[in-house]
């Protein structure tokens, strides 16, 4: 999660530090001639490493044996994350450096790493016999078996017999699933050949929810009049053709694993070390470091998606607006992949496979078809076909639209990053294209006005200033605190107030940083509404972004790459962090995951919460019926069926986000997913929920799209999306209570005058 990083390259305190750290580093200048990865440089970049963590970090973790066993544990899980390749001996063996990692950093030795990593090669050799072995034969699915996934507490094999076993129930796990996918798959397609093929063509089309290319629209002709002339697949078939996949699949997963080197390997335990400082502490290797700075570069062409490796699974955690995925409607975040075809090709199992390696397979040409086979979080198992088109960042800028209710008209404006370019100051940035909207909205006369920056993970500290300037007259807006404990606050200075009326600001689990900032400052100031989660992300730190090549002069080992560590703190300006706590929502309103582990909070070696001085700030004094309107919208809540639906639906997934236990019997796997997709069918008029409101673009968009249907297009799927939201509905309603008791005389006055003139 990007948190202010851009605001740190041109912060004097981050370039005193590098400043620092470079003459300390001298001494790193000359070092033997070598061309090729070694131990040697491995020993180099520990030794530099832990060093600017030392002396940059904002609190550096004491290097002693409660750090080691911290590296360990997080290490082993990195390597081996499904426990099926090393042995319980192995770990016997590995145990007696628990506590000596410390050691090894401070000496610069590679024992501990030389020996997992060697014997992780030697156990990933001998793991390709135990599938192989398990898909040589037919599965019995009428046995009564089951397999546990709850990785954490799974114990590592006693024995390469009870590994095997193991490999066995986890093949066959991913072969069923992959069977009653097929079946399925066939029924409905016996239940469409009744079907003319323009008609199923038809629904096709409505399917991807867009237009496809006459290429693939040929393709598709042509397989269904290939599939009419086709018998019905037999149970035999079909059961060979899965193992058959299931293996292919698995040969993938392990060439992967073939291509990664001693370097990549090593990457990991470098980042083991790197992350016990804190979470947001990491290291980018060269190739890492690479894709992270084509990732700035502002297109892309897939599905539109970002990712996140949990366990061995691979999680979808945000849709990009505007992109395929998102156009689609069908991919959600948390949904988590399990295999990737590309058009009418074989599914490949993903499970497992590095990150790197899923989004390859997800990402492609423009107009190509990609098929993913995700688990919801509900349980069940879809397969989800999506058109890879070109992404445009373009899509995170501000954007604003405009609502009416009892004649008031309203303006919503939706952040999703503070975005900015510190290298070209005429460039548009999140503050300038706010401020921008905000008379937009003026002009067209709204009364109250929507901060919406939920999912937004935060960006440049200077546009968080920048935008809560325009809601107050002037003063603090959030404190920054550095290593050395020296407090620096950041204030608005200009005496004008952009907007001065009724303002409520949105958030969720997933705002954090510098959107917390916003909402915490507009909180202190009781300028505005919080509304949304129980409470944000509660990420309350500061990085940068460190080039280690900077600190070296001479070397012949090749690019070291990055270090990106946590240098500073902010605060709210009543004194408390955000950190952990985030911003607690005035009022909290129940959404899917208000009981899944996701915040900062929930992250082991997370830094603590403290607190500060608060700065001297004066409270807005002039919206009157704050606290009546507040509670208002929780007697609405309490009244409102939909919410607690939702509640109801949030408390089930937490539940099955429990459930690790998985039949491998045919008929109750079957079952399973039955029961799933009808538990399911309650939670559909969540889905379906469509609120009282019409949203409309800006007059200078409205014309835009004439000559635009993309951005069309993308405003009108924008708006559908809020005409579904109930947490847009409630944040109209507030703003609407917000009203003062002339201006509500005033609108109907306007209302009389405007039926006079009609």
């Amino acid at each position: 999660m990007n948190v202010i990083m851009q605001f740190m390259k041109r912060n004097y305190k981050a370039l005193l530090i590098v400043l620092t750290l470079s003459v300390a580093l001298l001494g790193f200048s000359l070092f033997p001639s070598k061309k090729e990865s070694d131990p040697e440089k491995d020993k180099l970049l520990i030794e530099l490493l832990a060093f600017v963590i030392e002396k940059g970090h904002y609190d550096p973790a004491t290097v002693d044996d409660t750090f080691s066993k911290g590296v360990y544990k997080d290490y082993l899980n990195a390597l081996d994350p499904s426990k099926r390749f090393f042995l319980q001996s192995d770990i016997d063996e590995f145990a007696k450096y628990e506590t000596q990692i410390d050691d090894e950093i401070l000496n610069k030795e590679l024992t501990f790493f030389d020996l997992t990593y060697t014997r992780l090669m030697k156990r990933i050799e001998e793991s390709k016999s135990y599938y192989k072995e398990a898909l040589e034969k037919p599965f019995d699915y009428k046995k009564d078996e089951s397999f546990n996934a709850d990785y954490e507490v799974m114990p590592y094999a006693k024995s390469v017999k009870e590994l095997k076993e193991r490999w066995r129930l986890q093949v066959k796990l991913s072969a069923l699933s992959s069977l009653v996918e097929k079946q399925k798959l066939q029924e409905d397609y016996a239940k469409d050949s009744k079907k003319s093929i323009e008609e199923r063509l038809k629904e096709y089309k409505e399917s991807l929810g867009e237009r496809i290319t006459p290429e693939l629209e040929n393709k598709f002709v042509e397989n269904a009049k290939k599939k009419q002339s086709e018998a019905p697949k037999t149970y035999e078939q079909l059961e060979k053709e899965t193992r058959e996949s299931t293996l292919s699949s698995l040969n993938d997963n392990f060439n992967f694993i073939k291509d990664l080197d001693r370097e990549d390997w090593f990457s990991v335990y470098v980042n083991a070390i790197a992350s016990r400082f804190d979470p947001h502490t990491s290291y980018f290797g060269p190739n890492e470091k690479e894709r992270f700075d084509l990732s700035m570069s502002g297109k892309l062409e897939g599905i539109g998606a970002r990712l996140q490796k949990k366990n061995d699974f691979t999680e979808i955690s945000e849709l990009i607006s505007g992109g395929p995925a998102w156009r689609g409607k069908e991919l959600e975040s948390g949904d988590v992949i399990l295999k990737v075809a590309q058009a009418d090709g074989e599914p490949v199992d993903v499970v497992g496979m590095r990150l790197d390696d899923v989004v390859k397979k997800i990402k492609g040409p423009k107009g190509t078809e990609v098929r993913l086979t995700v688990k919801k979080t509900d349980g069940t198992i879809k397969v989800i076909t999506i058109i890879r088109d070109e992404v445009e960042i373009e899509e995170t800028y501000v954007k604003s639209s405009v609502v009416e209710k009892d004649g008031f008209k309203y303006g919503i404006i939706y952040l999703p990053k503070f975005y900015i370019d510190f290298e070209d100051v005429n460039s548009r940035d999140a503050g300038k294209d706010v401020a921008i909207e905000v008379e937009r909205l003026k002009k067209e006369g709204v009364q109250g006005i929507v901060m919406d920056v939920r999912d937004n993970g935060g960006g440049s500290l200077k546009t968080v200033v920048d935008i809560a300037g325009l809601f107050i007259e002037q003063g603090p807006i959030v404190q920054i605190k550095s290593a050395a404990g020296k407090k620096e606050v950041l204030y608005d200075r200009d005496a004008k107030v952009q907007w001065d009326g009724p303002l409520v600001v949105m958030i969720n689990e997933f705002s954090a940083s510098a959107s917390e900032i916003l909402a915490a400052a507009i909180q202190d100031y009781k300028r505005g509404v919080v509304i949304g989660s129980k409470q944000s992300y509660g990420k309350g730190t500061v990085q940068n972004v460190i080039d280690l090549n900077q600190f070296v002069r001479g070397s012949t080992y090749g690019d070291l790459g990055a270090l990106k560590t946590t240098t500073q703190k902010f605060y709210r300006i009543n004194g408390g962090s955000t950190q952990l706590e985030g911003v607690k929502s005035d009022i909290a309103i129940p959404d899917r995951y208000s009981y899944l582990k996701m915040g900062e909070r929930d992250i082991e070696n997370a830094m603590p919460w403290d607190k500060i001085d608060a700065a001297d700030y004066k409270i807005w004094d002039k919206q009157n019926n704050f606290d009546l309107t507040i509670s208002k919208s929780k007697n609405r809540m309490q009244n409102n069926p939909q919410l607690q639906l939702i509640d109801d639906n949030a408390k089930w997934l937490d539940e099955r986000n429990k459930e690790n236990v998985y039949s491998l019997n045919i008929d109750k796997f079957k079952a399973e997913q039955k029961s799933l997709e009808e538990k399911n069918k309650k939670y559909k008029p969540i889905v379906d929920y469509k609120n009282a409101f019409d949203f409309n673009s800006l007059p200078y968009e409205v014309e835009s799209m004439k000559n635009d249907p993309v951005l069309k297009e993308k405003r009108d799927r924008w708006h559908e999306s809020l005409s579904k939201d109930i947490y847009i509905e409630e944040a109209i309603h507030i703003l609407n209570d917000l009203q003062s008791e002339n201006n509500k005389g005033l609108s109907s006055k306007l209302k009389k005058d405007k039926v006079v003139k009609s």
